[in-house]
């Protein structure tokens, strides 16, 4: 490969400098650089961050292929920043076996956008009956070291116990999908002030924040690692608060669009924001703004959830559930975090790169941009400002709840291991 000098950038914010790529790794940083036989590019005033690392995406391959494959999932993620995403299990078959998540793991090194990291399912088939074959899935090629039955909630207490007890022997993690199925049968939405004067069933807080509860109890328990999926309300980041100071582990994350979007949304009854867990309230977002600029949640997760035009261009009820996210992520942190000075771009960088690898436990991925370090990077136009078009995304699914909306920030260069898959805002 050949040799790449960054010149300019603002590494992690900070002050500008210029950073040299020598094949798969960085081999210096600092101001004024220079190697004859290097490609520059021109980064003056751009940020230079970590390469970004998603530990929930959906990638759909094997079996839905007409919502995501893994190559245009991929793609998508570098398009956004990322060289490393975490792929959700609830596939067709379920990613409950070595086989499956092994076969996964393969597409992903084959095209090579970023690294693909299978999440494995903590019970077969998704069904919460029995626990699948989670040492299997840990010891196969994929190294599985995450764990969950995402899109549905394990809500078992004996069996989400036995789960963590199990990936504790090998310093795994169960992510929960925090819904307790009884308190939410036919529920549409964020239940409130909202969904009373539209009429749609109400989902309301109580349903996560009470399995929250019991699993924190639980990984205290037995001291094993929970990690909480897309945290929605201002009680679960109390409950998360509280258990972090009896030193129980416990991670969480939080979606761009939690962030960002509220239940006031559903009034257009236009499916694209109807999403699992619901938007909730303004009083829910900020609580969960602050959560993720004082360390209460650990990351910022997209849970990009694609879905064909068909599955979404119909009524409310109908509707599935989610929304694409792997290529605004970055913009709608920046817009809610970073722009409110709620974080800096060091801050940004730890919850959208450092900590998720570190949760998931991904080699040589969320390093430092420092010598001798893998050359997993990514530059962004923080100020660039322009309107959301899906017609351009590397996504198969247009499902994102952003068309025609202003934000800011534009990711120009992706480099995966020195290997350049993002230029100038183009896929290589």
């Amino acid at each position: 490969m050949s040799k790449i000098l960054i010149r300019g950038a603002k590494v992690l914010g900070g002050d500008a400098q210029d950073v040299l790529i020598d094949g798969s790794q960085i081999a210096a940083v600092g101001e004024g650089l220079s190697d004859e036989g290097a490609t520059v590019v021109e980064a003056a005033g751009k940020v230079l961050l970590p390469g970004l690392v998603d530990l929930h995406t959906h990638l759909r391959e094997p079996g839905r292929e007409d919502s995501e494959t893994v190559l245009t999932g991929t793609r998508a993620a570098a398009s956004g920043g990322y060289t490393t995403v975490f792929a959700m299990a609830n596939t067709f078959p379920v990613a409950d076996t070595a086989g499956v998540v092994e076969q996964v793991y393969r597409l992903g090194q084959e095209h090579g956008y970023c690294d693909v990291q299978p999440i494995g399912a903590v019970t077969v088939g998704l069904e919460g009956r029995k626990l699948a074959e989670l040492g299997a899935m840990h010891e196969s090629a994929a190294g599985v070291t995450v764990f969950s039955d995402d899109g549905k909630c394990v809500d078992d207490a004996v069996i989400m116990r036995r789960a963590l007890e199990y990936v504790k022997a090998f310093g795994g993690v169960v992510a929960q999908h925090a819904q307790e199925p009884r308190l939410t049968e036919g529920a549409q939405m964020n239940e409130g002030v909202v969904s009373a004067e539209l009429g749609l069933g109400g989902w309301p807080a109580v349903a996560e924040e009470s399995i929250i509860a019991r699993d924190v109890l639980l990984a205290e328990h037995v001291d094993s690692r929970v990690h909480i999926c897309h945290l929605s309300t201002a009680g679960s980041v109390e409950i998360v608060r509280w258990a972090k100071s009896r030193g129980i582990q416990v991670t969480a994350e939080v979606t761009p669009h939690h962030l960002l979007l509220t239940d006031e949304l559903v009034r257009s009854y236009n499916p694209v924001y109807k999403v699992n867990p619901p938007l909730r309230t303004e009083r829910d977002v900020l609580a969960l703004r602050e959560a993720l600029a004082d360390g209460t949640i650990d990351i910022v997760a997209t849970d990009h959830a694609p879905h064909p035009h068909e599955d979404k261009d119909c009524e409310w009820a109908a509707a599935a559930m989610g929304m694409v996210g792997l290529e605004t992520a970055l913009s709608v942190v920046q817009e809610t975090m970073v722009d409110t000075g709620l974080l800096t771009w060091a801050g940004v960088a730890d919850r959208m790169s450092f900590a998720p690898a570190r949760i998931g436990r991904a080699e040589n991925q969320g390093r430092p941009v420092s010598v001798g370090e893998p050359a997993n990077i990514t530059l962004v136009d923080t100020a660039y400002r322009g309107q959301v078009d899906p017609a351009g995304f590397a996504s198969r699914s247009r499902n994102t709840p952003y068309q025609g909306r202003e934000l800011p920030g534009r990711v120009t260069h992706t480099w995966l291991r020195g290997k350049a898959t993002l230029v100038d805002g183009k896929l290589t």
